[in-house]
C-alpha cells in the first residue's frame, strides 16, 4: 500500500519519510527558475527546503519556468502532486527519503506572456537557471557566446516575443526598468566554467543585437554571480519509482534519487538580496574560480574519462565501470599523471583528498547512474571538461597520451557501435555530425580533430595530433579493453 504524494497527504506519509517542517501556505515566491529537472530538484530546491525548515527565508520560494514543449511533461507530473518532490539520498549503507516543498508554482512552458509577467513581478528577486551546457549558445572552440545562432538571431529580430531563456530574461528586465523596479539577479546553477560570466555574455550579447542602451543598462545594473554546483543525480526511471514505492511506500510521479554529497560554492554578488543559504551549507566566497576549475577538471573530466571506454565495453552503470579494474585504473592514472597537475591550489582543499572523494562517489552502487548519461552531449561537454586540460598540458610542454586516449575513446564511441558490435543509439544533439566525422576518422584521424568549433588550436597541435592518431588506431585495432591494458602497462 502506497501513499500518493500530494499536499493533502503530507500528514499521511510513512513515518520514515520526512515531510516539510513548514506550512506551504506560508511561502511566497522569490525565485523564478528555468529548467526544472532532476539536478535542480536535488540541489537548489533541497538547500531552499533546508532553509525553510529552519523557519527562515519563506519569501524565497521557487516558481518553475521553461521554454521547450518537452518540459510540459515534467510540469504535468509535478502538478499532479502539488509541485512536491520526493528526494532519496543513498549510498552503501545509507538510504533516506524526504519530501521537499520549496516550489510553489510552475508556469506553463512556452507561455511567453505569463513568464514575462512573472519576471516583471517585484517579488521575483532572483532568476536561476539549470538549462544544461547546450542552453547558453556558446561557441565550443572559443568558449564565448555565439551571437550568430539562429535562435538568438530570431529573438533579436523579435524581442517582444522571445523564444530563448535569454530573450525572456531581457523582456522581464525591460519591464522592470521601465517600471523603475529593481532588476533581479541572474544566477546560473549549471555545471559550466564561469557560469555567471557565460550567462552575462549571453544576456548582454543578445541585447547588443537589438538595443545597445539596454545592453549597457544590464551590464551596469544586473548581477550575474559565478557558482560551482555539485551533486550526482541520475535520470528518473521506473526503477527509481518502484524502489520508492517498495521501500518507502510513496507513489511519486517524478522522484529524484541522488548521492548524499552536495556542494554549492557561490559568489556573494546579488542585485536585490538573497536567501540566507549560508545557514544551510552554501559557501559564499569572493571568487569561485579555484573551486569550479577543480571540480570541472577532476570530477567532470573524470566522468568523461570513464564514460567512453565503459560504453565501448557495454558496461551499463557507473559503479559497474568503477568495479572494472581497467576503467578504474585508467581514471586514476589519467587523473594523477595529466589532469590534477593542471589544477592550481584551492583554498582549504587537498586535491588528493578531493580525488579520493570523487572515486568513492563514482563507486556508489546505490545511485544507478548510467554510463550512457555520462556519454551524453560530448560535443558540448568535451570542450568544457577535457579540451582546456589538453590545452594547458600542451602549453606547459607536458605529455598528453592519456588525454589523447580519452578523445580517441570518445571518437570511437561516436562511430555508433560498441566493441561487441551493439548499436549505440544517438546520444548527442549533433549525433549525425559526430557519427559521420567518427566514421571518416577511422581511416583519417585528422578528420576528428578538424572540428574547429570543438578542438580549436588543440586540434592543430602536432603533439596532440600524433598522440590522438596513435590512440585511435590502437582502439580500432585491438579494442578498448586491450588498449587500456597497454596504457596501464606503459606500452601504448
Amino acid at each position: 500500500m502506497t501513499t500518493k504524494l500530494s499536499l493533502a497527504n503530507l500528514d499521511k506519509l510513512p513515518a520514515k519519510v520526512a515531510a516539510p517542517g513548514y506550512k506551504r501556505e506560508s511561502l511566497k515566491a522569490g525565485i523564478l527558475h528555468f529548467g526544472v529537472g532532476n539536478f535542480h530538484r536535488a540541489h537548489q530546491a533541497v538547500y531552499l527546503d533546508d532553509l525553510f525548515n529552519t523557519g527562515g527565508g519563506h519569501d524565497w520560494a521557487l516558481v518553475g519556468a521553461g521554454v521547450f514543449e518537452g518540459e510540459k511533461a515534467g510540469r504535468a507530473k509535478l502538478a499532479e502532486q502539488d509541485w512536491l518532490t520526493t528526494v532519496v539520498e543513498q549510498d552503501e549503507g545509507h538510504m533516506v527519503a524526504r519530501v521537499t516543498g520549496a516550489m510553489i508554482d510552475f508556469l506553463v512552458p512556452g507561455e511567453t506572456e505569463a513568464i514575462i509577467d512573472r519576471l516583471a513581478d517585484p517579488a521575483i528577486r532572483i532568476v536561476s537557471l539549470t538549462i544544461t551546457e547546450g542552453g547558453y549558445f556558446i561557441d565550443p572552440a572559443s568558449g564565448y557566446f555565439n551571437p550568430e545562432h539562429p535562435d538568438i538571431i530570431a529573438d533579436a529580430n523579435d524581442p517582444d516575443h522571445p523564444k530563448t531563456v535569454f530573450g525572456l530574461i531581457l523582456a522581464g528586465l525591460v519591464r522592470r526598468r521601465d517600471a523603475r523596479v529593481q532588476p533581479f539577479t541572474v544566477m546560473s546553477c549549471d555545471n559550466i566554467p564561469h557560469n555567471g560570466r557565460v550567462t552575462s555574455d549571453g544576456v548582454i550579447g543578445l541585447a547588443r543585437l537589438f538595443d545597445r542602451d539596454l545592453a549597457e543598462w544590464v551590464a551596469g545594473n544586473v548581477a550575474f554571480p559565478n557558482g560551482m554546483v555539485d551533486r550526482i543525480t541520475p535520470a528518473t526511471t521506473d526503477r527509481e519509482r518502484n524502489i520508492l514505492a517498495a521501500d518507502f511506500g510513496v507513489d511519486d510521479n517524478w522522484p529524484v534519487f541522488c548521492e548524499p554529497f552536495r556542494q554549492w560554492v557561490l559568489e556573494d554578488n546579488f542585485t536585490a538580496g538573497r536567501p540566507a543559504l549560508e545557514k544551510v551549507g552554501v559557501q559564499f566566497v569572493p571568487d569561485v574560480s579555484p573551486y569550479e576549475l577543480m571540480k570541472i577538471r577532476i570530477l567532470n573530466g573524470g566522468h568523461a574519462t570513464i564514460a567512453y571506454p565503459a560504453g565501448l565495453m557495454d558496461i551499463h552503470f557507473v559503479h559497474e565501470a568503477m568495479q572494472e579494474p581497467l576503467v578504474r585504473g585508467f581514471l586514476a592514472k589519467l587523473e594523477h599523471d595529466e589532469i590534477i597537475p593542471t589544477v592550481p591550489p584551492v583554498p582549504d582543499t587537498d586535491l588528493e583528498d578531493y580525488y579520493q572523494l570523487i572515486e568513492r562517489r563514482f563507486s556508489n552502487p546505490k545511485i544507478g547512474d548510467t554510463v550512457r548519461r555520462l556519454c551524453l552531449d560530448g560535443s558540448n561537454r568535451q570542450p568544457k571538461f577535457i579540451i582546456p586540460t589538453i590545452a594547458a598540458r600542451l602549453k606547459a610542454g607536458a605529455g598528453v597520451a592519456g588525454l589523447a586516449l580519452e578523445s580517441a575513446f570518445w571518437c570511437r564511441y561516436c562511430f555508433g557501435t560498441t566493441d561487441s558490435g551493439s548499436v549505440i543509439e544517438p546520444n548527442d544533439p549533433s549525433w549525425e555530425r559526430m557519427q559521420a566525422t567518427a566514421r571518416a576518422a577511422k581511416a583519417d584521424p585528422s578528420a576528428w580533430l578538424a572540428m574547429e568549433d570543438i578542438y580549436g588550436e588543440v586540434g592543430r597541435s602536432p603533439a596532440f595530433v600524433e598522440a590522438f592518431s596513435h590512440a585511435l588506431k590502437t582502439v580500432w585495432d585491438v579494442g578498448a579493453r586491450e588498449t587500456l591494458t597497454r596504457y596501464l602497462a606503459g606500452k601504448l
